[in-house]
């Protein structure tokens, strides 16, 4: 199954860190699952021809806000409504999770309580999971259409799915720790309180449950493409 990666912004790099791309994350998150990928930086305006060109789509996260104005953001809207009228199977994480949100009518906005950082517990219902957080946008509003699937006391859609062609998260699984450490060295200072900094930090060594989300987003990939 060849998953199209929607890369709509740029993973850091930062002296003593591995280079990684978030084709890296991914593929690394759902490696020995029977997956291939192919990369398109929507964020560079380099775009898919149609939603045929994979078997399903996975919308990265970006540092830029849904509700930026930003050359790619239109067209990727288009893409994301296109995929959701074709039933092409979907997954938006962070930035792809608000994108999706807002393309199909719901309203995302920078969060008055501030920020959400590192490790995080999210509420699945049948499940509560550990997973890295990395943001203060989210959405506030969601689509109609849409469904829960997780929340958090401070992030009330934390994941939301469409039918059953679609879902998307809030927080990134796949960052692991070292991919947290790296954002709090080059983007934490300054914008997140130090507060959350050093909690994030101390909670760099508790396992996420990064295994347990590549498997569900397998599953859902996988299920969605049987139709």
């Amino acid at each position: 199954m060849l998953i199209g990666i929607l890369q709509c912004g740029h993973f850091p790099t930062a002296d003593g860190f591995p280079d990684r791309t978030y084709t890296d994350l991914y593929s690394s998150l759902l490696a020995n699952r029977g997956f291939r990928f192919r990369t398109w930086n929507v964020v560079d305006l380099e775009f898919p021809a149609a939603v045929s060109q994979a078997d399903g789509w996975l919308i990265t996260g970006s540092r830029h806000g849904a509700y930026e104005d930003h050359p790619f953001i239109p067209p990727l809207e288009d893409f994301i409504r296109a995929c959701d009228a074709a039933r092409v199977p979907m997954l938006g994480i962070c930035f792809g999770h608000q994108i999706m949100a807002q393309a199909l009518g719901g309203r995302v906005e920078k969060y008055a309580g501030g920020w959400s950082v590192g490790l995080t517990d999210y509420d699945f219902g049948d499940d509560v999971v550990s997973l890295a957080a990395w943001h203060q946008d989210q959405v506030v509003s969601k689509p109609e259409a849409a469904r829960v699937l997780a929340s958090t006391d401070f992030c009330a859609f934390a994941a939301l799915a469409y039918g059953d062609h679609a879902m998307s998260m809030q927080p990134h699984p796949e960052f692991d720790a070292e991919a947290v450490r790296l954002l709090l060295d080059t983007r934490a200072t300054g914008i997140v309180p130090i507060g959350q900094i050093e909690t994030a930090r101390a909670n760099l060594d508790r396992p996420a449950a990064q295994s347990e989300a590549g498997d569900r987003i397998a599953h859902f990939f996988k299920e969605a493409h049987r139709g």
